[in-house]
């Protein structure tokens, strides 16, 4: 018996087909999941710095329980803390040191543990909504909700999180507010210094000159009414290497074969303290200033509309919008991985600023972007869980240094190769991709 090839309407017994589902659905239960995540992370970390939870090593806390606590008090009377080596921040710090007064039902260090939650919750918002932009996705505020959580509860110990949310606001504005995003990095720079460096991959001059009028308002403001605001100048010019730096690992190293150095104390972190510790701090300097020469190299070479190479087939560098971030991105990594100290706070800055770059689709900066969070994975067992090891100069403590720090120069250079690749990288006659730009329909990068 033949069939016909007639489709026969479904009989009355026959179930009904599954609705499709809901246009947007999907993205409303991922947006869900991540608020339930962020929320479920940042849970625990209120309960390890209030104490409820303890994690072995050292007390992070202390530092805003004493170190911040006698600094709020200085503060409060109307001066920095002039004989107080330790005191290494530009002057703006003291606002972040003096904000807990704005919950004084709390008392001190719970107000600064409220604030760092909030400010936390104000970075993953803006990273949450930038990712509704058409150009942009949620994965800035995924890496966000992942990275921060895996530095413990020193991430909430410092005020690094606060100058962070700075840095992520003025690189958000950058584009379509570029004086916005000027006076936030010339305010950033006056807590915390390191946000300056954002400016690598400004080109507006408005934004140049919102950074530097905002940073010179600042700073004449405070020094103009509180007295010893650039006194952090000489405490930061006299530190030495401290035991997490890259340049650290040479001098761990050397302990395996009889070099008599010592970790103590100094400034305000653990350093190294014996023969040839000066020259390793030299050598970094050195690395510092030559990680500024490449950028200075850079920004020559990748001016927009400038011929990306010799000949008549070389194409007009073509800037897109992921860019500034992601130059933004290698300089802050630069800085960080040549620095003389890596302090577990640091990692937040970089967090903060990759969580940016992977918003932009097509940006690239994906890889780089969960290399840090990675590398905040190994921090968290290099300080606090297994920090005796580090200052021992164990063979573990040696092994998770190596580790951190080798996916952080990871990160560097693969940061850096990215961003020469989307300015001026491209083969003579081949056509611009502007990084962050979305591709066109059908085309192999869209697939």
């Amino acid at each position: 018996m033949q069939t016909t090839g007639r489709a026969h309407p479904p009989s009355a017994s026959s179930p009904a087909p599954a609705p499709a589902p809901a246009p947007g659905s999907a993205a409303r239960w991922t947006r869900w999941a991540l608020w339930a995540l962020w929320l479920a992370s940042r849970a625990v970390l209120l309960l390890l710095v209030l104490k409820v939870w303890v994690m072995p090593g050292p007390d992070v806390t202390s530092d805003v329980h004493v170190i911040y606590r006698n600094w709020y008090e200085v503060l409060g009377e109307g001066t920095f803390p002039l004989t107080d080596v330790t005191w290494q921040y530009p002057p703006a710090a003291a606002l972040a040191i003096l904000s807990p007064a704005v919950l004084p039902w709390l008392g001190y260090a719970e107000a600064f543990f409220v604030l760092a939650f909030l400010v936390d919750l104000l970075v993953f918002a803006l990273l949450l909504r930038a990712g509704r932009d058409g150009g942009r996705s949620s994965h800035g505020a995924w890496l966000w909700t992942a990275g921060v959580p895996l530095l413990g509860p020193t991430v909430y110990s410092r005020y690094d999180l606060m100058v962070t949310a700075v840095a992520v606001g003025a690189l958000l504005a950058l584009e379509r507010r570029p004086r916005l995003a000027g006076a936030l990095i010339g305010f950033g720079a006056m807590l915390k210094v390191w946000p300056a460096l954002l400016l690598a991959g400004a080109v507006r001059r408005a934004t140049w000159a919102g950074a530097a009028v905002t940073a010179g308002v600042v700073a004449a403001g405070f020094a103009l009414t509180m007295p010893g605001a650039f006194a952090f100048l000489t405490f930061q010019r006299d530190r030495g290497t401290e035991v997490e730096s890259l340049g650290a690992l040479v001098l761990h190293v050397a302990r395996q074969y009889g070099w008599e150095g010592q970790v103590l104390l100094n400034y305000g972190s653990m350093e190294f303290i014996g023969p040839h510790v000066e020259t390793v701090s030299r050598a970094a300097m050195l690395l510092t200033a030559a990680a500024f020469g490449w950028l200075l190299f850079w920004r020559w070479r990748a001016r927009p509309g400038r011929p990306s190479g010799p000949g008549e087939a070389a194409r007009r560098v073509v800037w897109g919008p992921a860019v500034p971030a992601l130059a933004g991105l290698v300089a802050v990594l630069m800085f960080t991985v040549t620095s003389r100290v890596i302090s577990p706070q640091y990692m937040v800055w970089l967090v903060g600023v990759a969580a940016v770059c992977v918003s932009f689709r097509g940006g690239g900066a994906g890889p780089t972007g969960w290399v840090v969070v990675a590398a905040c994975a190994v921090t968290l067992l290099e300080f606090p869980l297994y920090f005796g090891d580090v200052v021992g100069s164990t063979p573990l403590g040696l092994t998770l240094l190596l580790l951190r720090n080798g996916l952080l120069v990871a990160a560097t250079v693969m940061a850096a190769d990215r961003l020469w690749e989307v300015t001026v990288g491209a083969a003579p006659g081949e056509p611009a991709e502007p990084a962050g730009a979305e591709p066109p329909r059908g085309s192999p990068r869209s697939a």
